[in-house]
């Protein structure tokens, strides 16, 4: 008897365990994509607001405010004390919280002197029970909960983003509304308040007085406060201002928190919040901690109320400065420009001060938060995956991260992502931007501006292109590399930027520069016409391949493959490259195919560069030591991949038909190299992956695909330097090159791998980083749009195609030049839905059938 109740024992233990495991499970690994955040899931959330190179606050799933960069540049780690509070009045007692989530674990103990207490935070002050977060781009939804607290409370956070509009798209503006509901059957009083402390404060020796609290001069159009901080002769780019506000009429405001040592200030306002007490002290000259914003309100049952806390920063001047420095003056068409010394934002171009920009924010609010809700019912409309929608959605936030700047001429400049406190790798680098697909679609103008910038400030007469442009924007000079898959992709963009404009004067103005740059291409790459990238060419993995290959020869097939089709618009003579293109598909196809993926046929001799030992010298991405020379003698110049299955392989040829290129080479060998790539590259778990390189892209028992593998051997003893490594940018372009060719479930499942490992647990869902956070390859997956539904609008043509590869009924968002909205196919039929602007359609093909689109508007 003994025996069997210690079985039953056992098998209860077992079961429970079991049960545990599958409730554990759930929650780490069940979310739904594109769903809410809560629990574990809400622990890395951090979603950011603010305009296209404006800099951004964080708004976490929780409710706090972090990341705070406004300066012109990254902070990722800078979470100032900022808080917002309510205190509901009772009989006996008032409730008083603050309107967060609990704190997330990872920052017990997980941020720097933690091991002090992180005392000057609000971690200690009540807060409610439960949060969950829902991101619905740009708008970062909040629901909050909590069993002691008579009220339903909701955060809605939002900065405008509105597609063809990049102006209001970039102002350096946020919003945070606070929802109240009664849901009782009894009268609430209730006073919320918001608590900042001067964040922009900069310490400098001798100079507290410089950073203060300012208030009256905003009163005429806001209720609310300026926190400051002033330049100085040697450091003028210290002045800066952030400003929380409200139109509530009911505001009050403290200007000067109460002045003491330690922690007197928090004590001092944690009693006023939890008495209700609504405190009022004038600004005042000198330094001061923070300030408050109180709003009381009274609401009877089923009774709502919204209180907005609108804020705007403004930093006019910065010490950015980056390229070399030339004697020759800028000059573009013939027009000399003086660039400033540094780099000054647009809004400093655009707003005078931080009260016409507040006032501006304040009296446009309504009309960019309609406009700006068009923009995500209409993008939330769609029908496609969960899991593409919430890719291509997270990775909108780059455009509100500190990787890119606009300048006061309007023109954009980017970093490929951000050091926790600078920029990361400078100059919009082509070879990184080329994935980016989102921005040539929400935002042409601003595209275009990186093709201006690419062909006339970063090219000399000669055809070099920087790929790395200088900043403010200047002519760049030479360099030690050009880029090959940088320039090359350059020009198949100009004629993406063509077909997306409709602007052939746009065309004919940047085509001697273009043709320039094809023809430098030639000479360096190619000289001896045989219509393949054979001498030894840099590239986005930070080093040169030495001999033909198929990554960046389909980037050659593809640029001659767009200048042709550019030059006979323009009545030109393509004859020479129509040869060398054709000579190249043939080479590509026989010689560089090896009967399942394309590949590398490594050559240093009998080429025009230098050996690779002279070719190395100053160098600082390679170099050769005695035994490194030794290697060299058998197995080549370092840092290729020969006979590898290159997850990249065919990324020439995806660029080519995102940018309306079709059938570069043999369809049915780019579909067998994708195949490949999938089997091969493919991993469900790295446990057993070896990565000497950079791990924490994925590792352990995250899944990805790797950069490239060598199934059938051959392995040199040091690949390209990124072999081992997993980039989100990478796994989105194969995914949506896979589902160009009909390979749907393989696309998806990377799609889901890569967004589980974002799931917010471990790393930030709206942060894909690789050579930095926020990181611009990422920008690939708006691709997925493009490969799931084949919708692309030809300007030029006035003509709108479909290729749906999820069947003859789905719905989903479009961005032209001229006005967005949704389009979709209806029992096989094709249908558009203009929300806003006018989308010329004289033509329709599905599937390369002419058939009729019904219009909706």
């Amino acid at each position: 008897m003994k025996i069997e109740k210690k079985f039953n024992l056992i098998i209860l233990i077992i079961f429970w365990l079991s049960f545990s495991r599958v409730i554990i499970g759930k929650e780490i690994f069940n979310r739904d994509y594109n769903g809410s955040y809560s629990g574990s899931y809400l622990n890395r959330v951090a979603f950011p607001i603010g305009g296209i190179g404006a800099g951004m606050v964080c708004l976490e799933g929780t409710g706090a405010l972090s990341h705070i960069s406004v300066r012109n540049a990254p902070d990722i780690f800078n979470e100032p004390l900022i808080y917002a509070a309510i205190c509901v009045k009772g009989e006996n007692e008032n409730i008083a919280k603050v309107i967060e989530g609990p704190i997330p674990q990872w920052k017990y103990f997980g941020k720097p002197n933690s091991g002090n207490g992180l005392g000057g935070t609000s971690y200690g002050l009540p807060r409610f029970e439960n949060a969950t977060f829902t991101a619905r781009f740009p708008f970062g939804k909040i629901n909050l909960t909590d069993s002691s607290v008579p009220l339903k409370v909701n955060i809605n956070g939002w900065s405008p983003f509105i597609p063809g509009d990049p102006d209001h798209s970039s102002l350096p503006v946020g919003s945070l509304e606070y929802h109240f509901v009664n849901p009782t059957d009894n009268t609430q009083e209730a006073v919320f308040s918001f608590h900042s402390e001067n964040f922009m404060h900069i310490t400098l020796p001798d100079e507290w007085g410089r950073s203060f609290v300012k208030g009256e001069s905003i009163k005429e159009f806001q209720d609310g406060f300026l926190l400051w901080q002033d330049g100085t002769e040697e450091n003028p780019h210290y002045e800066g201002g952030f400003t929380f506000f409200t139109d509530d009429e009911n505001a009050k405001i403290n200007y000067c928190w109460f002045r003491g040592l330690h922690s007197d200030a928090m004590t001092m306002n944690w009693k006023n919040i939890q008495s209700g007490k609504i405190v009022e002290n004038p600004a005042v000259a000198e330094k001061t901690a923070g300030a408050s914003l109180y709003v009381p309100f009274v609401l009877k049952p089923g009774g709502e109320k919204t209180i907005r806390v609108l804020f705007c920063w403004y930093v006019p001047h910065t010490n950015l400065r980056r390229g070399a420095d030339l004697e020759q003056e800028c000059s573009v068409d013939g027009e000399k420009c003086c660039p400033p010394k540094t780099y000054i934002p647009w809004y400093a171009g655009k707003y005078n001060n931080i009260y016409e920009l507040a006032k501006y924010w304040r009296l446009h609010y309504d009309d960019l938060l309609e406009k700006t809700t068009l923009f995500t019912t209409s993008f939330y409309e769609s029908t496609l995956p969960g899991e593409v929608l919430e890719a291509v959605a997270a990775n909108l936030t780059i455009l509100k991260s500190s990787t890119v700047l606009r300048q006061t001429d309007g023109r954009l400049w980017a970093w490929e992502g951000c050091h926790d406190d600078l920029g990361c790798c400078a100059g919009s680098c082509t070879h990184v931007w080329n994935y980016a697909q989102a921005i040539p679609h929400l935002f042409p103008s601003l595209e275009r501006t990186l093709r201006e910038t690419e062909f006339y400030e970063s090219q000399t007469k000669a055809g070099f292109q920087k790929f790395r442009a200088s900043l403010p924007i200047r002519p760049a000079g030479e360099g030690r590399h050009a880029a090959a898959d940088g320039q090359l992709g350059g020009i198949m963009k100009v004629y993406r930027e063509w077909r997306i404009s409709g602007d052939t004067i746009w065309l004919k103005n940047l085509w001697p520069q273009v043709k320039q740059s094809m023809d430098y291409c030639i000479k360096t790459w190619d000289p001896k016409h045989k219509g393949i990238v054979e001498e030894p060419h840099h590239n986005t993995y930070d080093i040169e391949f030495w001999g033909p290959e198929g990554m960046c020869t389909g980037f050659y097939l593809g640029a001659l493959t767009a200048i042709s089709k550019m030059g006979e618009a323009l009545d030109q003579d393509m004859s020479f490259y129509r040869e060398l293109l054709n000579k190249g598909k043939k080479v590509i196809e026989s010689e560089l195919f090896n009967g399942e993926y394309f590949i590398q046929k490594v050559k240093w001799k009998g080429l025009q560069a230098k050996d690779p030992i002279e070719l190395a010298k100053g160098a600082w991405n390679v170099d050769y030591s005695p035994e490194a020379i030794e290697i060299l003698k058998i197995e080549g110049p370092k840092y290729q991949y020969g006979n590898g299955c290159m997850s990249d392989g065919v990324l020439g040829i995806w660029i080519a038909r995102m940018c309306g290129l079709d059938n570069i080479i043999d369809p049915d060998k780019v579909k067998s190299h994708l195949s490949s790539v999938y089997k091969y590259n493919m991993r469900k778990s790295l446990l057993n992956h070896a990565n000497p390189q950079r791990p924490s892209f994925a590792m352990g028992t995250d899944g990805g695909l790797l950069l490239c593998t060598w199934p059938k051997g051959g392995e040199p003893t040091f690949p390209f330097i990124y072999s081992n490594e997993v980039w989100t940018g990478i796994e989105y372009q194969v995914a949506s090159h896979l589902i160009l060719e009909g390979m749907v479930e393989e696309g998806l499942d990377i799609v889901r791998t890569c967004r589980t490992r974002y799931n917010g647990i471990i790393r930030n869902p709206f942060n894909e980083y690789e050579c930095g956070h926020w990181y611009a390859r990422a920008m690939s997956s708006y691709g997925l749009i493009r490969a799931l539904t084949g919708i692309r609008y030809d300007a030029i043509d006035k003509t709108l195609y479909f290729d749906s590869k999820i069947g003859n009924d789905f719905k989903c968002f479009l961005s032209t030049e001229s006005g967005f909205g949704t389009a979709g196919l209806k029992a096989g039929k094709p249908f558009i839905e203009i929300k806003t602007g006018n989308i010329e359609i004289k033509q329709c093909f599905v599937s390369g059938k002419e058939m009729e689109v019904i219009m909706n508007k």
